[in-house]
């Protein structure tokens, strides 16, 4: 069975391409066998998952792969191939159980939406092309799925592009991450010169091999710099992390499935597959390009986790907190926790899918308000999506015991602490900590306690409610007006959006059972180890320290932002509305980066327009004039010449002709002319 699923990888991401190509060719009223046909390819890809998941189980360090020849070019040929290992076997598991629960609740969310077929389709293209970069055993086919996930995120991104701001946010991701793959690009021409291969594995012969690592010696920090170039892109890290909070313009699904379990992933995720290429030539763990992945992960997590605290739009709050989380995932990976990271990485797409839907389901039942000063005392009106949405807040928090976040997040802190270099990380890390549950706590305040402060949204709890179906419908708009403003009653979602909720709520609960330091089976099983049982471990000084710094974080949070407005605002207004304007970094590419390409693109167009056009003209009026003088020489010149040359010619012909006129004594004649000029000249030289 290891062998057939191993041979046949590429069905799980050819599953939900296929489903999407089939349904882009549905007409767009077949909206129910649209969202089938995703489902069904989601599931079908996930039962795959599941299926080339348990050999992984039962030997350690597990590794197949299967590589072929793709074309040959004179006497080269490309291979490219797939792998299972536990990293990719982890990583399919949870893309394709993370992204049925989105499709299930799009279609409640998208049930009215005119494009409802259009959008499943590219919500399978985009599980499918991860996929694709998931299983790759070349760097070459990774490439290739790498960029249909750029295409599939502008393409949701932008799904409503009637809109301007959508519009514009999808040009913006698809052309910073561009600029991160332009570097990955160029690294893997390098990595492919020097080692001959872009096979990660090859019975010794890869890239990642000895053999390839051999042949790439010097070059590998800089190879490695250039592909982090790539991650630093897809994940969102300082400083092209400007395009991730502006995806939020697609539908909150959409920012759900980039944020979870696609796209933003993807850069952590070739981190750790081309580590051994980072890691080359190490001294104590250290090497100036791991260096670098701490550096840049440091300041991402620290800068996003500030903005954070400045933003009143609900799911602008988790996308900054995707962006410092996945700060802390690169933290990790750059001080060795390579296992540690990708723990955290899969534990945050269950947590982080859990909240972004829950915040969908927020702004479904508030009618698409997304303002959170205009919420508030949902817990009782929402007690489905509070519940969920508070066990996914403690998750990112990093409450540990009975979340998966909170243990995966003392593993990282725990591989910061013994990072040679500096403790610097470390501690910017723990402020991290406290940063996050503050201001978490501030967006469950603001959310879900207190009361209603919208006048145009009534806060009517289920039992007041006139019937069973009024805190459950989707459409439950009163007709009740104040100042002339219609009065929403804010609802529940239906089951088919908190069902997920359920699902993904109970996954972040039950995966923190395999990462216990009591029982650290997850991490064993990263790592190719066997896991030991040694409950011991559980009193740790550093765990109960970081955890008395989530509860510092949470109450401190509670004192704070009890209180509306704002605090902070009052207190430190320019601080507060430096971060709410996220630090100024858009505006300062737009004075500096994007002004700089306007002058470009302008000047480039002068000299279009003027210089290199006019060189063009003033080409060809030289060619013009040569053109005319040419032709005036040939007719008046050449053609004369020869004209006339032909009727001299002519002239002489008909002479010549005259004088043969067949009479006898004309001949004899000219003979006797002839002799007569003969003699003379004869006397007269004698």
């Amino acid at each position: 069975m290891s062998s057939w699923i191993v041979t046949n990888l590429w069905l799980i991401p050819a599953v939900p391409l296929g489903a999407s190509f089939i349904i882009l060719s549905l007409v767009n009223s077949r909206r129910r066998t649209a969202a089938a046909l995703a489902i069904i390819g989601q599931i079908v890809a996930f039962v795959f998952a599941i299926t080339a998941f348990l050999p992984t189980l039962y030997l350690p360090g597990f590794r197949a792969i299967h590589n072929f020849t793709w074309f040959t070019f004179g006497d080269q040929a490309l291979r490219i191939g797939w792998m299972l290992d536990p990293l990719a076997a982890a990583m399919m598991v949870m893309i394709t159980l993370v992204g049925l629960c989105i499709f299930v609740f799009s279609v409640g969310y998208m049930a009215d939406d005119k494009n409802f077929s259009r959008f499943f389709s590219y919500l399978s293209f985009f599980s499918g092309a991860m996929l694709g970069v998931v299983i790759a055993n070349s760097l070459l086919l990774l490439f290739v799925s790498w960029e249909l996930v750029g295409l599939a995120s502008y393409l949701l991104i932008g799904f409503w592009i009637e809109r301007p701001s959508a519009a514009a946010a999808a040009r913006k991701a698809f052309i910073t991450t561009r600029i991160g793959d332009l570097g990955f690009f160029l690294g893997m021409l390098w990595l492919y010169h020097n080692s001959g291969t872009l096979l990660f594995y090859d019975q010794g012969r890869g890239c990642l091999e000895n053999a390839g690592l051999l042949a790439i010696g010097a070059s590998a920090t800089f190879i490695a710099l250039l592909i982090f170039c790539g991650a630093v892109g897809k994940s969102g890290q300082f400083p092209l992390h400007v395009w991730l909070p502006d995806a939020m313009e697609g539908p909150t699904p959409v920012s759900a499935l980039i944020h979870a379990a696609t796209m933003v992933a993807a850069g952590v995720f070739l981190v750790a597959r081309v580590y051994p290429l980072f890691s080359l030539g190490a001294v104590n763990g250290v090497t100036p390009s791991l260096t670098v992945v701490v550096s840049v992960g440091v300041v991402t997590a620290l800068m996003a986790s500030l903005i954070a605290l400045a933003q009143f739009d609900i799911k602008r709050i988790l996308a900054y907190s995707t962006v410092s989380q996945l700060g802390l995932m690169m933290v990790s990976l750059g001080v060795g926790g390579v296992a540690a990271g990708i723990m955290h990485l899969i534990a945050h797409g269950f947590f982080k899918a859990l909240l972004f839907l829950g915040a969908g389901s927020v702004i479904h039942g508030l009618h698409h308000e997304q303002d959170i000063r205009k919420m508030g005392g949902l817990r009782w009106i929402m007690p489905v999506t509070f519940l969920t949405y508070a066990i996914g807040m403690m998750n990112l928090s990093g409450v540990p015991f009975f979340f998966s976040g909170g243990w995966t997040k003392e593993e990282i802190l725990h591989s910061t602490a013994h990072w040679r270099v500096s403790p610097l990380p470390h501690y910017l890390m723990l402020a991290g900590v406290i940063l996050t549950a503050l201001y978490m706590t501030r967006q469950i305040i603001y959310v879900f306690l207190g009361s209603a402060r919208n006048t145009d949204f009534q806060s009517v709890r289920p039992a007041e409610s006139h019937s069973a179906e009024a805190a459950t419908t989707t459409e439950n708009i009163s007709v009740v007006r104040t100042d002339q403003r219609p009065v929403f009653h804010a609802h529940e979602s239906p089951r088919v959006m908190t069902m997920p909720l359920i699902v993904l709520a109970l996954c972040s609960i039950l995966f923190a059972f395999v990462l216990t330091p009591a029982w650290p089976w997850f991490h064993a099983y990263l790592n190719g180890e066997p896991a030991r049982v040694d409950f011991t471990l559980l009193i740790q000084p550093m765990l109960f320290f970081s955890l008395a710094l989530v509860a510092g974080g949470i109450g401190l949070g509670w004192l704070i932002y009890r209180r509306i407005p704002d605090p902070l605002a009052r207190a430190r207004p320019g601080l507060f509305r430096f971060l709410e304007n996220k630090m100024w970094v858009d505006e300062f590419y737009e004075q500096t980066v994007i002004t700089f390409s306007r002058i470009l693109a302008r000047l480039a167009d002068w000299l279009d327009r003027y210089f290199w056009d006019g060189l063009v003209r003033l080409f060809a009026g030289i060619g013009q004039a040569l053109g005319v003088l040419s032709k005036g020489f040939d007719d008046h010149g050449i053609n004369a010449g020869v004209d006339e040359t032909m009727s001299g010619t002519r002239g002489f012909g008909r002479l010549i002709a005259a004088a043969h006129s067949g009479q006898i004594q004309t001949y004899l004649g000219a003979i006797a002319i002839g002799m007569l000029l003969l003699l003379v000249l004869y006397a007269w030289l004698g």
